[in-house]
């Protein structure tokens, strides 16, 4: 929501996946900010203490992208120079929304039905 602190974000991420139980949390890759381009500031991490960073306000798009590991959370590019894979051969998944911060709250821009938290 606006005015909360752009590490909320992370620490929420990090509450469910650590609730659901012992899984990794793949902390290389982040979300990040989008607009004018695909990749932009500010980049949001899957993890981290609530109340840091920049204050969320209206108008800011965030790509909100976790990867979770069924075992350790670290991670080898393959000599493709693409595919990522955890060290120890466990699966991972990847998961990602576009989130808007509106007057209104949230609004997730990516989900299959009109989403607005």
């Amino acid at each position: 929501r606006a005015g909360g602190r752009l590490s909320d974000i992370g620490h929420a991420v990090e509450q469910v996946i650590i609730a659901a139980g012992d899984y990794g949390i793949v902390e290389e890759y982040v979300g990040h900010g989008i607009g004018t381009s695909m990749h932009m500031h500010p980049p949001v991490p899957n993890y981290g203490k609530a109340g840091q960073g920049p204050h969320l306000k209206v108008g800011m798009a965030l790509a909100i992208e976790p990867m979770v590991c069924l075992g350790g959370s670290d991670v080898g590019v393959l000599s493709d120079g693409w595919t990522v894979v955890t060290s120890d051969q466990r699966y991972a998944a990847h998961w990602e929304h576009t989130v808007a911060i509106t007057e209104d709250g949230p609004w997730v821009l990516t989900a299959i039905e009109d989403v607005r938290l």
